[in-house]
């Protein structure tokens, strides 16, 4: 068997811009760097990054409606592998004609089982676009093999879809160059005076979108004085959470930063990163919080907490409670730096690089069982 594989990747951007597009893209880039031909199946894509590579326009459809758009691209990524060989077929999108399919997100189903019993009526019932995305997610968990981002995505797949074989989890990983302690300290002071932050006082990174559902409410009431959080995004309900946070304490405790291109200026102020979401099938903001050293604070229902323990790399936390108690342990600078170092240390073993490592075994093992080798 040939060590050089002929790889299809199917994703909708071939782009650093969004956290499952940055995933396909780093691994992408490696395998191509490793000698691998690599053939990827996208709408668009960053001129930069199809070095070495074929690109494959897949055409833009249906745009008006985010499920129907979703089946084109399945549609049109199968036609036009349709009569082509290859050894590998990773899918990073909701598809039809793939050997790997890659689980970014907890599933459709499991979301549509959390509403009430008359809402899940609708949306199973009596919802055209439901019936189509619960299908087309029915063929997709079909695949031969899975890969999962995170241990409860996993689970949630296991559960839902008695998919318990061929399911390996791989987390995102981390540009530790680009997110690094050297390069915070450097920058700490210009960035922290840039921001108005204090001599004494704490700094506070949430970094994300859909404010709710990444907890940015219960992070809001747990700020105290001689903090400040600092939210890096852009997220829903934008007049609730502002209010939240005058009702919450004195004002210029909570600063709304918007989207940032980007973001380290903002870890280079940080003491902390928090993301204490209701549910998260990741959170790489977290991953780049603890490789520059930082302590961090994440939400037990966050994929990302599996890599923490507690009180020895970062904490889990998610009720105001509990992140009011966390945020005041880590009011110690000692506790930060100890913490933030070992944070640097498990960071350091999901580089990009050891995160293509295990996309290349799995590709390998797979082809060995596909030729009989």
């Amino acid at each position: 068997m040939n060590d050089k594989l002929k790889i299809a990747v199917l994703v909708r951007k071939f782009t650093y811009a969004g956290g499952s597009f940055r995933y396909a893209a780093e691994v992408t880039r490696r395998l191509v760097e490793r000698g691998h031909q690599v053939d990827v199946y996208s709408r668009e894509a960053d001129a930069e990054l199809l070095d070495g590579l074929i690109f494959n326009r897949v055409p833009t459809r249906m745009t008006f409606s985010s499920v129907l758009s979703t089946v084109a691209f399945a549609r049109d990524t199968a036609k036009m592998l349709n009569g082509k060989k290859y050894d590998i077929v990773q899918s990073h999108e909701r598809a039809m004609s793939q050997d790997i399919m890659t689980l970014h997100c907890f599933s459709y189903k499991g979301g549509v089982g959390r509403y009430s019993a008359i809402r899940k009526i609708d949306m199973i019932y009596l919802s055209p676009r439901s019936w189509l995305y619960l299908w087309l997610e029915r063929r997709q968990m079909r695949s031969p093999w899975l890969v999962s981002v995170s241990d409860a995505v996993r689970k949630e797949t296991e559960t839902l879809y008695e998919q318990a074989e061929n399911i390996e989890v791989i987390p995102p990983g981390v540009d530790t160059l680009h997110f690094n302690p050297e390069w915070v300290a450097h920058e700490r002071n210009d960035a922290r005076k840039k921001l108005g932050v204090q001599e004494g006082e704490m700094a506070v990174i949430f970094v994300g979108t859909e404010f709710r559902r990444k907890g940015l409410d219960r992070l809001i009431r747990a700020i105290r004085p001689g903090m400040r959080l600092f939210v890096v995004g852009r997220g829903e309900r934008h007049r609730y959470f502002s209010r939240l946070a005058r009702q919450s304490g004195p004002s210029g405790r909570v600063h709304f930063e918007g989207w940032q291109e980007d973001v380290r200026p903002y870890y280079a102020a940080a003491d902390v990163v928090a993301l204490p979401s209701r549910s998260e099938a990741f959170g790489l903001c977290i991953l780049e919080g603890m490789a520059c050293g930082l302590p961090v604070v994440a939400s037990p229902n966050s994929g990302v907490s599996e890599l923490i323990t507690d009180g020895v790399n970062g904490y889990r936390a998610a009720e105001t409670h509990d992140l009011s108690e966390v945020l005041g342990r880590l009011k110690d600078s000692e506790t930060r730096i100890s913490i933030g170092a070992r944070a640097r240390q498990t960071a350091e073993e999901y580089a990009w690089d050891k995160v293509a490592d295990r996309h290349e075994a799995l590709f390998h093992k797979i082809t060995a069982l596909k030729y009989g080798h």
